[in-house]
């Protein structure tokens, strides 16, 4: 009876045994990971262009502002905005009669110091022959010291009348010219072939010259036909753009079109904003000639392309295919164990002894037999779609593709992997550019 009381106490052991086993297989691995669903690509060769992306506004490569350097009432107004100009046409006429007393006084003025400058000279030549003759009669001993002195002085003063009437008469031209010129400002003529973009003033209003101030700004005038994008870009890609590199812009008013500019000119000092603040931004502005002559008007909004890198048959990958995943191990020069002498020595090391800690590297799962292979690459240039990619990769290889979440977070290296069709996807991936 021992035997089958033994078996009917050790049978339940068993069962539990087994349940336990099975409850706790999860949690110690012995479940099999499923395979990881993904898309895939084979890496060809391509042709990449780099682009640094700003937005601005379209301007005039010629834009001037018009302004009196005179003050006064505006009389005469003869232009509209949108108008066509040409070099020469008047503008604006501001009242001239003060303008035009002013220039008759200057002139008498003038008329004036020149009497008094012949008038001066007469003098001059009345006390140099007195002069004359006193000199004589010293000689001869005909007339006493202090005489002679006199006649002396008075000739020397007579030439210093002479001088500063001189002066005056060039004080008074110099007056009876700014008097004209003043009165010629009173018209302002077109200084360029343009149209008048913007008319701040009207017929009848008194303006401020730019004499000595600001001044009132009356109008502008620009060249349409020559029009730039002035766009901003970062401080971290403003060392990519360089003077003649090709653009392209988008412009909002004219939808699915891109037009072709050049880049001819590249700030050299920043237009910071949100100076000490958490929106601080650092900026520089960048401007493009638009080759294109459409109908632009200053203001519109622009979106430009710089093409700043240009690769040529290199190998890429689509640019969600490439992800940043913490090292597990690095290697680290081992101490030089033979003085030199012979090769180096390495070790791998886990990241937790490593002294600056994990290092985020950039990979792309590779396809081999099924399972997923993290292989490390090093990035070059990139477009919209794609990396250049400079080790670690060979043409013709099969790389996982998608989906996102798969390449950023569920594939380990070694792991099993189940294609997922895509549709309209062709085995082979994308034509070169």
């Amino acid at each position: 009876m021992s035997e089958p009381a033994h078996r009917s106490l050790t049978r339940p052991a068993v069962c539990l045994s087994l349940a336990l086993i099975t409850a706790l297989m999860p949690l110690t691995g012995c479940r099999k990971k499923p395979p990881t669903v993904v898309q895939t690509d084979k890496i060809i060769r391509r042709n990449l262009t780099e682009l640094v992306t700003a937005a601005g506004k379209l301007q005039p490569v010629v834009q001037v502002k018009i302004s009196p350097e005179v003050a006064g009432e505006i009389t005469e107004l003869p232009v509209k905005v949108g108008q066509m100009v040409h070099k020469g046409d008047l503008l604006v006429r501001i009242r001239r009669d003060l303008y035009e007393a002013s220039l008759r006084s200057a002139e008498a003025n003038f008329r004036s110091s020149q009497a008094s400058e012949i008038n001066s000279q007469s003098t001059a030549r009345k006390a140099e022959s007195e002069f004359r003759r006193a000199e004589e009669l010293f000689k001869k001993k005909l007339i006493s010291d202090s005489a002679f002195d006199e006649a002396r002085t008075a000739y020397e003063v007579a030439k210093a009348n002479v001088d500063a009437a001189h002066e005056q008469v060039e004080m008074a031209r110099a007056s009876s010219k700014k008097a004209e010129e003043d009165l010629l400002k009173t018209t302002i003529v077109s200084p360029i072939d343009g149209t008048v973009t913007k008319l701040n003033s009207e017929r009848g209003e008194r303006v401020v010259g730019t004499g000595m101030m600001a001044g009132t700004e009356i109008m502008s005038i620009a060249d349409l036909t020559e029009m730039e994008a002035r766009v901003e870009v970062g401080e971290t890609d403003v060392v990519l753009v360089q003077l003649g590199q090709k653009v392209r812009v988008e412009v909002d008013s004219f939808r699915d079109r891109k037009f072709q500019g050049v880049v001819t000119q590249v700030a050299k000092s920043a237009n910071t904003t949100g100076t000490n603040t958490q929106q601080e931004s650092t900026k520089f502005e960048i401007r493009i000639h638009m080759l294109d002559k459409d109908p632009f008007l200053p203001g519109m909004s622009v979106t430009a392309e710089v093409e700043t890198r240009y690769r040529t048959n290199v190998v890429t990958v689509p640019i969600q295919s490439v992800t940043t995943r913490l090292a597990t191990n690095v290697v680290v020069k081992a101490p030089d164990m033979d003085g030199g002498k012979g090769r180096d020595a390495f070790e791998l090391v886990s990241n937790k002894k490593a002294k600056d800690g994990p290092k985020p590297q950039d990979v792309v799962f590779v396809i081999e037999n099924n399972t997923a292979k993290m292989v490390q690459v090093q990035r070059g240039i990139s477009d919209d779609s794609f990396y250049e990619i400079l080790s670690g990769l060979n043409e013709g290889q099969e790389v996982v593709t998608g989906s996102y979440k798969a390449i950023s977070k569920e594939l380990e290296d070694g792991g099993a992997i189940k294609h997922e069709e895509v549709p309209g996807d062709k085995k082979g991936g994308a034509k070169k550019g």
